[in-house]
């Protein structure tokens, strides 16, 4: 164990190492270059005018929410894919993305509430959540029986989402098909201070309750003997999951597939669920949507790509392996 935890925490290290790398890199970069010793300048305030614009305006807000989001969405991905015992389930699939994304669609397409988007993207992934619960309730949860039903109600959200954008006229469509690709564009500061306001609540949150989300591994029955009230603390773990996910969609829409790729890449790093994994599968979601945004703002400059195109293109393949995979098994 001791080992396995050493493991872990030096996987984190060289994950944070890398985003942070990532993220300077990607400040470096664009028509208006800056040099590592600009860079340098943040620290005594020394940018000049047209320096600070660039970055505190332009390239800051992209490359924090990137961090953070693919951090919300690596950790929700590990919380699910714990709570269903399947390693092929993430927030984006069984529609609490898609809960969030319909939420926040309607009020850009409206033009009503913009600041609200934060609250409704919120507020949409816990509403998709309890309505999976629901259904899926048959004298508790089965994990496969979850499932079934996210997926049914990710196409219902999906198809409630494209008729709104059809329904409304393209000025009021336009932003919102932004967005709903997964895009950074709209990333601003006080956005960022709502999503890392809720990495801040949840993340503890789920450290102290990774213990519970250990032992549900086990079974059900398992976790009954060994004191746990199963229904109430798989609820709660699903309502922290759901909210970091809607946090993350708030602010870049909805990013497939980072949820379901990270966790995959911290276990096959570091193992087994531990504090070091699930920490790890945040940072390991950083560094993917980190890498996903200078893709897609250099891959085809000056053309600046949607991040979710990017995350699209190279997670679906992958997930068609894990689902070979996991099939070969059975």
């Amino acid at each position: 164990m001791t080992s396995r935890l050493s493991l872990a925490g030096l996987c984190c290290l060289v994950a944070l190492a890398g985003a942070l790398l990532l993220a300077l890199w990607s400040l470096s970069l664009g028509v208006f270059p800056l040099s590592s010793a600009a860079l340098g300048q943040v620290v005594t305030g020394n940018l000049s005018a047209i320096e600070a614009m660039v970055l505190y305006e332009l390239r800051l807000p992209r490359t924090i929410a990137a961090l953070l989001v693919g951090f919300a969405l690596g950790m929700s991905g590990c919380l699910f894919q714990g709570l269903v015992r399947n390693p092929l389930v993430a927030p984006d699939i069984i529609g609490i993305n898609a809960g969030a994304g319909l939420a926040a669609v309607a009020l850009i397409t409206t033009g009503t509430g913009l600041g609200m988007v934060p609250l409704a993207a919120m507020g949409g992934s816990l509403l998709t959540a309890l309505m999976i619960y629901t259904l899926a309730w048959k004298a508790g949860i089965v994990g496969n029986r979850l499932v079934l039903v996210g997926v049914g109600i990710n196409a219902i959200l999906g198809a409630l989402t494209s008729y709104l954008i059809i329904k409304f006229p393209v000025e009021s469509v336009t932003p919102a098909l932004v967005w709903a690709a997964g895009s950074l564009t709209m990333a601003q500061w006080p956005l960022l201070a709502w999503l890392a306001a809720t990495l801040l609540v949840a993340t503890p949150l789920t450290l102290i309750l990774l213990r519970r989300l250990q032992l549900l591994q086990l079974g059900d029955d398992s976790a009954r003997a060994l004191g746990l009230v199963v229904e109430r603390d798989r609820a709660l773990l699903l309502l922290i999951g759901s909210c970091l996910a809607g946090a993350a969609v708030a602010v870049a829409g909805p990013i497939g597939f980072v949820a379901l790729i990270a966790p995959h890449i911290a276990r096959l790093l570091a193992g087994p669920l531990t504090t070091g994994v699930l920490l790890l599968s945040g940072l390991t979601g950083a560094c993917l949507v980190m890498s996903a945004e200078l893709i897609a703002r250099h891959a085809m400059a000056p053309v600046t790509l949607p991040v979710g195109l990017i995350t699209a293109a190279t997670g679906a393949p992958l997930f068609l392996y894990l689902l070979h995979r996991e099939n070969r098994k059975t």
